[in-house]
């Protein structure tokens, strides 16, 4: 029996209580991981990444499995969950902190994030220039303990009830067939 390879995906869309919910409940993924990506810094904390000075963004990164939920379908899942034509932007979560960045760990995943922009750009969805950036990997540092599955511990709090939960009930409802349990 072939050994099961799994692959990292690392994105960036808003808030990372909202990314993490949302691949969390994928068939394939192995694990979520909410944390700072993309700075310029060693260890940042919420803290010094909300300052917006540290050049980290909030992303997820992801393990999974190629063989039951590929690349290409995160992407779709990730442009289905963020507004890519907003600048260091995401809803109320404001500042380069919260950009939309997809972050390629290869040149596979470039050329599959770069068709997906370009395919989501010539749709017509939106009448805005997309400006999610696609960017080289370099590091990731895993948030605080208290982030991690945020929602799943605190689903009655404003932020979940307002943002979160709205969200996962978009993604649910357009990828049904992907989503474990459903």
């Amino acid at each position: 029996m072939p050994e099961n390879k799994t692959q990292t995906a690392t994105f960036a869309g808003g808030c990372f209580w909202c990314t993490e919910a949302i691949f969390k409940s994928f068939k394939g993924v192995v694990s979520v991981m909410p944390g700072y990506a993309g700075g310029q810094v060693a260890n940042p904390t919420y803290e010094r990444v909300s300052s917006g000075e540290t050049g980290y963004a909030e992303s997820t990164q992801i393990i999974f499995d190629p063989a039951i939920t590929p690349y290409e379908k995160l992407l779709k899942v990730f442009w289905a969950s963020i507004d890519p034509t907003t600048l260091n932007r995401q809803g109320n979560d404001i500042g380069t902190q919260y950009r939309s960045v997809i972050f390629y760990h290869d040149n596979e995943q470039k050329k599959a994030a770069e068709k997906s922009r370009d395919e989501l750009a010539a749709s017509g969805k939106y009448k805005q220039k997309i400006v999610t950036a696609i960017e080289p990997f370099t590091n990731f540092y895993p948030a605080e303990k208290y982030h991690h599955d945020y929602f799943a511990h605190h689903p009655d709090v404003p932020y979940s009830r307002a943002v979160i939960a709205p969200k996962l009930e978009k993604i649910e409802k357009n990828f049904t067939s992907d989503i474990k349990g459903l």
